[in-house]
């Protein structure tokens, strides 16, 4: 199955704790962007998968989108890892 779960962690030096585990079931993680912009974080994931079946073709379409604000200082100190 392709479907997996798939965990992303986002970390920053100035908190102790992680800023965000965020789960991103049934994505590769190269269908994951992740981009920081004016404090913010968003993690987007997108994915179209077609298939051919003896009844015709079945096409999905998945899309994900979280977004979050970083804590003040933190903003060029964050790392995320799949």
């Amino acid at each position: 199955s392709r479907l997996r779960r798939l965990g992303m962690m986002l970390s920053s030096s100035c908190c102790q704790s992680p800023l965000a585990l965020i789960d991103v079931k049934g994505f590769d993680p190269k269908d994951v962007t992740v981009v920081m912009k004016d404090g913010k974080v968003t993690v987007s994931a997108e994915r179209k998968e077609e298939h051919s079946t003896c009844r015709g073709k079945t096409s999905s379409y998945r899309k994900y989108m979280k977004q979050f604000s970083l804590p003040p200082g933190c903003e060029k100190e964050v790392t995320y890892s799949v």
